[in-house]
């Protein structure tokens, strides 16, 4: 499989361009900084230097010619201001589910985070409201299209060494911890397996291995 993977230097990317080349895929990762192009060659993917706050759809369409798929994981990051939390969590999303659409690319997978698609709690910060916003416009956009489309939303996402075991199904399976070794797992099984499109799914560490929740869906 030859998959495109937006928001390349990010850490859950870096996890999953790492796994599909482990398995023999192909992954090709737009980055906004040459600075990071080093770090995306150690994981096996090939790192091409593609700003989504200023391409165009047809410069974003040349880099997925020939893909398989495309996973948006970027995100405008923590220390961003609400401005950028819709310029790359929303717009970035956008355009490049345009490109994929200009290119003939099917399968969209959407890094999305839990709390997408519902009023910001009592008291949430602007920025963190801002996100939110952005990451439920994004999926609202992209489930409008006729791509073979899965939003994924992660619970809370942690650092710690991958379990293999997590709790995967459609909202609302309860806000809880999700290692990004298992997001990215989870999005490589996603990526090979058939019959799960066109689904928003919520993830979260649990008890069950990750073929057979996926398998269970």
């Amino acid at each position: 499989m030859n998959v495109v993977i937006a928001g390349g230097h990010g850490q859950i990317a870096l996890r999953l361009a790492r796994r599909l080349t482990a398995r023999g895929d192909d992954a090709l990762s737009l980055i906004r900084n040459p600075d990071h192009a080093d770090d995306v060659r150690a994981t096996g993917a090939r790192p091409v230097v593609c700003d989504l706050e200023r391409a165009t759809v047809d410069e974003v369409a040349d880099q997925l010619t020939g893909a398989d798929a495309v996973v948006f994981a970027a995100g405008a990051g923590p220390g961003s201001g609400a401005a950028r939390k819709d310029t790359v969590d929303r717009a970035a999303s956008v355009l490049l589910a345009d490109a994929a659409e200009r290119a003939g690319v099917r399968t969209f997978v959407q890094v999305s985070s839990m709390g997408a698609g519902k009023p910001p709690r009592e008291g949430t910060d602007d920025v963190w409201a801002a996100y939110v916003k952005a990451k439920g416009e994004a999926e609202d956009d992209l489930r409008a299209r006729d791509l073979d489309w899965i939003v994924l939303r992660p619970g809370i996402l942690t650092n710690d060494e991958g379990t293999g075991r997590v709790t995967l199904g459609e909202p609302e399976v309860g806000r809880a911890e999700v290692t990004r070794d298992d997001v990215a797992a989870v999005i490589v099984a996603l990526l090979h397996a058939s019959g799960v499109e066109r689904r928003t799914l919520e993830l979260v560490n649990g008890d069950t291995p990750i073929e057979a929740a996926i398998a269970s869906l």
